[in-house]
């Protein structure tokens, strides 16, 4: 099977996206983009690859199968993806604790340490086995530090293995797994995951099938912030506004503009009836207001990122932000708090300082006209898109607001289809 790839290097995520001859979705996958954008590009064409040949085995067996079935077969691969991680995890923080904690806690620590990894083990397995588990992160680095933190919290010893002896441990130790990756492909761990669910006839000959198919890449469009470190071909690097351009008008053609909140920098985008940018503009001097401020408010307030939106949610009133720089943010934050005001008021405050932000380069960019799409990892913030369709209605009245649950795949899909076309050339 011929299929074109479409990979978007960003500064916080890398995204790919494979198509198949018709131009339809194979499949996604995403990763942190780390301090390696090489191996951020690999690892995310990998789960796209992975997810596509899900997505083949669904279409072999589904009928047979049925749904649940099949969702408790992924559930049981990404179990078995994530203790692959979390074993090597745990080799490395031993390795460093023989190395680098004092003699007199070289023992008691190692001990802890096989505890901690144990009890997140117990965790993982209860996690993957729920049918409605509650929602997490998908990065590895971000579900199983939490619970790293919270369990070593739980059993540090103040005046032996302590919390800060363990968490420097990890701090130390996470980035080297990352940028050590194992081999986490669909043909790694889908005989593992088939056998704890049993080897249900009904999809072992099907497994079977979708390992034997080849996915043929005949061409791959790179994108985003670090698109200079992909190993393409000059003419196959488009820029990040084409391709998130022509992305938003194949997930909703009738859209006209696109706003596109990122990691790094915001977008705002028009398009023609054919998905070719007519105009735009971009933040262009920091970060303030993306996805790296969230995150940095996110650690501010020692909660995680995906936790941000759903608490502005439960605001009662909007704090006034003077500023959305980073640099500020977190003396402005901790000065709020001090002043007594609820947290939940001032995250709300924060997100409508950043659609504000966004809002004025929409008005630079042409305004909103027509469907509008808002895009980006952004897009997944609850607080964010209430905010963004309360400023649009009051500057622009009412307009048709597309937001796609795969809207951070957005830039890497322009990209699968700019290599769609460079293949039919």
């Amino acid at each position: 099977m011929q299929c074109t790839v479409g990979i978007d290097l960003g500064s916080t995520t890398t995204k790919a996206v494979i198509l198949d001859e018709n131009c339809n979705v194979l499949g996604r996958g995403i990763t942190n983009s780390r301090s390696n954008y090489d191996l951020a590009a690999k690892i995310a064409a990998e789960e796209a690859r992975t997810t596509a040949r899900f997505a083949l085995l669904r279409k072999a067996v589904e009928q047979a199968a049925g749904e649940a079935v099949l969702e408790r077969l992924l559930r049981s691969f990404r179990l078995s993806q994530t203790l692959a991680q979390l074993k090597r995890l745990e080799a490395i923080i031993a390795r460093e604790a023989e190395r680098s904690v004092a003699d007199k806690l070289k023992k008691p620590a190692l001990t802890v340490i096989e505890t901690l990894f144990r009890r997140i083990e117990d965790e993982e397995h209860s996690w993957f086995a729920q049918d409605d588990a509650s929602p997490r992160s998908d990065f590895f680095r971000d579900a199983v530090g939490s619970s790293y933190m919270r369990i070593a919290e739980e059993i540090g010893d103040p005046n032996g293995v302590s919390f800060d002896l363990l968490v420097g441990l990890y701090d130390k130790c996470i980035i080297r797994v990352e940028n050590e990756p194992l081999e986490l492909g669909f043909r790694d761990h889908i005989g593992s995951a088939l056998e704890r669910l049993g080897n249900p006839s009904e999809v072992v000959k099907g497994v079977e099938n979708a390992v034997n198919i080849e996915l043929k890449e005949v061409c791959t469009v790179g994108t985003g912030y670090g698109r200079a470190r992909l190993p393409f071909p000059k003419e196959w690097i488009r820029s990040e506004i084409l391709c998130h351009g022509l992305g938003a008008h194949a997930m909703f053609p009738q859209t006209r503009t696109v706003l596109d909140i990122g990691g790094q920098d915001t977008k705002a985008i028009q398009v023609d009836h054919r998905g070719i940018v007519t105009s735009f503009q971009m933040n262009d001097r920091c970060a303030a207001g993306c996805g790296r401020y969230l995150g940095y408010i996110a650690d501010e307030m020692n909660i995680g990122l995906h936790e941000l939106g759903p608490l502005a949610e439960q605001a009662t009133r909007q704090v006034k932000i003077n500023s959305t720089c980073t640099v500020f943010a977190g003396a402005e934050l901790r000065e709020r708090l001090s002043l007594g005001e609820r947290r939940e008021d001032i995250l709300a405050g924060l997100h409508r300082a950043i659609i504000l932000r966004a809002m004025s380069l929409l008005a630079r960019s042409g305004g909103i006209d027509d469907e509008f799409t808002f895009t980006g990892g952004v897009a997944r913030n609850p607080a964010a898109v209430t905010a963004l369709r309360k400023l649009v209605e009051e500057n622009y009245g009412e307009r048709k607001l597309n937001i796609s649950p795969d809207s951070i795949y957005t830039g890497a899909l322009g990209g699968a289809l700019f290599a769609h076309r460079e293949a039919a050339a």
